[in-house]
């Protein structure tokens, strides 16, 4: 597996190695020992998969606050999608900043975002698949978001002139300037 570290803190590219034939491939997607051996301890305990129909389909910036705060390893098992995370730990030297990275059926990538970074993803194809890890249980009471569109984060989400199709619920969320993080930054 191939791990590139990104310019947010504990935010990682994961690029499994695929062995293929004329029947397709395979490719191993975790590993605990594996990320274990490079310094990476994030422990998993529930899986989600989210079904997209059109393409331009943004959902996030989610987030679950402590104690039930949750890191992601998310991949895309159909189509194609733009990835985001966003630093949200106060005192981090990233506070503020985000990435992006394509994820697609195609290309095997993962991105794997550490408790603290807000996540959210525009899909670019119809009937987009994305399928994720999560490091604590679901927990709605500790359910948050930070707008997708928050002029101070300048996040190219590369729709050209489309509109994205979006929930109430994100199409609401506050700016990062409003919002009290209740994540602090713990250097490694």
């Amino acid at each position: 597996m191939d791990i590139t570290e990104t310019a947010l803190p504990g935010v990682f590219v994961l690029t499994p190695r695929r062995f293929g034939d004329a029947r397709g491939f395979f490719a191993e997607t975790y590993n605990r020992r594996t990320l274990t051996g490079l310094g990476i301890t994030t422990e998993f305990v529930q899986d989600n998969h989210s079904l997209s129909a059109e393409a331009g389909t943004i959902r996030g910036l989610h987030f679950q606050a402590p104690p039930a705060a949750q890191a992601k390893l998310v991949r895309c098992g159909r189509g194609a999608l733009w990835d985001v995370a966003v630093d949200i730990r106060r005192g981090s030297p990233a506070y503020g900043r985000w990435i992006g990275v394509e994820l697609s059926a195609e290309n095997g990538r993962q991105l794997l975002v550490p408790a603290g970074c807000a996540h959210g993803f525009v899909t670019r194809a119809p009937e987009t698949e994305i399928v994720y890890k999560c490091s604590d249980y679901y927990a709605p009471d500790t359910e948050g978001a930070i707008v997708w569109n928050d002029p101070d984060l300048g996040i190219d989400w590369e729709l050209g002139d489309r509109a994205p199709i979006l929930s109430e619920k994100d199409a609401a969320a506050p700016r990062l300037a409003t919002f009290d993080t209740p994540f602090t930054w713990a250097a490694p």
